[in-house]
């Protein structure tokens, strides 16, 4: 037995889908429940004021990172099986043609022509539409739309990220309300880079460091237009 049947190796662009989709909407969650309750609270709101907008801003933001994921993941769909549809017509069509394009992209990779032909016509012989799928379009199992998995990843992530500057608002006292939310805020970003780039195998430092920075710019914004504005809207 080979040793690629006893050892089959994961690789990180299998977590492409959720993570991505888990990162983004905590990371919004974090960003945008923070910067909310910063702006209110600039704006001399009281506590109790802060607390309804951000779970109102909870509730509002979950909902539309959801339907902002369905729809977006959905038309990448849509558009993959319309390529699959019109694939599938061109190999019952035009079979020939179909082995000697499969045959060219190997060529093109490297192999020789005679190789790449009889590659092709094992592929094809086995599964035609997704040797096609893979190598012309660029279609396969661990990059394929999943609408209703990222819309649901989407929402429950900026769930939990909104969650935790909400949790400050209920523990701070009124009068260092928006430096705990920010300093905690901050803190939580920074761990939310880490884990994210860690788990994609990307550089932690650079990727703690990217989503901190956008985190308290977006704070010192909506808090310099509360102070601004000075009233609650």
């Amino acid at each position: 037995m080979s040793r690629l049947r006893v050892h089959r190796e994961n690789h990180l662009v299998d977590r492409i889908g959720w993570l991505r989709a888990a990162v983004l909407g905590a990371n919004d969650g974090i960003v945008s429940t923070a910067s909310l309750i910063v702006g209110v609270a600039a704006a001399a709101a009281t506590q109790h004021d802060v607390l309804v907008a951000s779970v109102a801003g909870l509730v509002a933001g979950a909902m539309s990172m959801a339907a902002g994921e369905y729809v977006s993941v959905s038309s990448q769909s849509d558009t993959e099986r319309a390529e699959l549809a019109r694939e599938r017509k061109e190999l019952s069509e035009s079979p020939g043609f179909e082995l000697d394009e499969l045959a060219d992209i190997y060529v093109e990779r490297g192999v020789d022509q005679a190789l790449a032909r009889q590659v092709a016509q094992q592929l094809m012989a086995k599964d035609a539409l997704s040797a096609h799928a893979r190598d012309e379009l660029g279609i396969s199992e661990i990059t394929a739309a999943r609408p209703v998995q990222a819309a649901l990843t989407s929402a429950a992530s900026f769930s939990v990220g909104a969650a935790m500057p909400l949790l400050m608002v209920i523990v701070s006292p009124a009068g260092a309300l928006v430096a705990i939310v920010s300093a905690a805020s901050l803190a939580f970003l920074a761990f939310l880079g880490a884990i994210g780039a860690r788990a994609g195998g990307a550089n932690v430092l650079r990727g703690t460091a990217r989503v901190t920075f956008l985190g308290a710019l977006a704070m010192a914004l909506t808090a310099g237009i509360g102070r601004l504005f000075g009233t609650v809207v």
